[in-house]
């Protein structure tokens, strides 16, 4: 079986993350005042902190072609500092499933690593 480019799937691949949303959120539910994920994210691309996830998604896709399966945003301590980064695993053409960790500000892919 052969995979298709993201960018043929990606209309269908953010439809999918935006049925997610309302799961996401059961998650966080029982966590108290805690922000669900996608709040912090929405928040972070209007304060022009992080790119948006489309944009994200699109820049990795050339880079680490593949059918994204997950999709986390997070704030992590990376090499000294705390930053806000995307989580995305995706299957490549061979069937393995890669973790790319890329800074949410910049778009750069900062790891790809087998998850």
């Amino acid at each position: 079986m052969s995979l298709k480019p993201i960018h043929c799937r990606l209309p269908v691949v953010m439809l999918g993350l935006l049925l997610c949303v309302p799961a996401w959120a059961d998650r966080f539910a029982d966590k108290g005042s805690r922000q669900h994920d996608h709040e912090h994210a929405h928040q972070a691309v209007i304060r022009g902190e992080v790119r948006p996830l489309a944009e994200i998604l699109a820049r990795v896709a050339t880079e680490v072609p593949g059918e994204v399966v997950d999709v986390e945003f997070e704030r992590e301590q990376w090499r000294g500092a705390k930053r806000w980064v995307y989580e995305i695993k995706i299957i490549v053409a061979d069937g393995h499933l890669l973790e790319v960790l890329v800074d949410a500000a910049t778009g750069r892919i900062l790891e790809v690593e087998e998850d």
